[in-house]
């Protein structure tokens, strides 16, 4: 089968890395986010738009500076060109999910940390998940 089917709202929630891409296509990427307690995404631009959706914790959502407190079942979406962050304000993960559209990220990669994440210059490579 091509494509991706999966109950995204149990893989977010069991989901323990910074940031896991789960699947790729030509014009959008899946990926899951575990930040923990006081940890942020860090402030970000991209020439793409993205999507998330919060499945468990508390955040804040910051949109050009704009801060909008989020939680369980809130979606954010960030058009390309905006200064962005997503920060965990609460005291337990929180674990969401992102579309990046256009892909963003190599596909498959896996950072468990945001250090990790940090370390890594990967980009998106054109290659996708099938």
């Amino acid at each position: 089968m091509k494509g991706y089917v999966q109950d995204i709202e149990s893989i977010a929630v069991k989901n323990e890395d910074f940031r896991q891409v789960l699947y790729t296509a030509r014009n959008c990427q899946l990926v899951v986010m575990a930040l923990k307690p006081k940890e942020e995404i860090g402030a970000e631009v991209h020439k793409l738009d993205q999507f998330f959706r919060v499945e468990e914790g508390s955040g804040e959502a910051v949109h050009d500076g704009v801060r909008t407190a989020i939680s369980a079942g809130f979606a954010v979406v960030v058009p390309a060109g905006t200064n962005h962050n997503i920060i965990n304000t609460g005291s337990v993960p929180l674990k969401l999910y992102t579309l990046y559209a256009p892909p963003n990220h190599r596909d498959g990669v896996v950072h468990h940390t945001r250090a990790d994440a940090e370390a890594d210059d990967e980009h998106f490579d054109g290659k996708t998940t099938e």
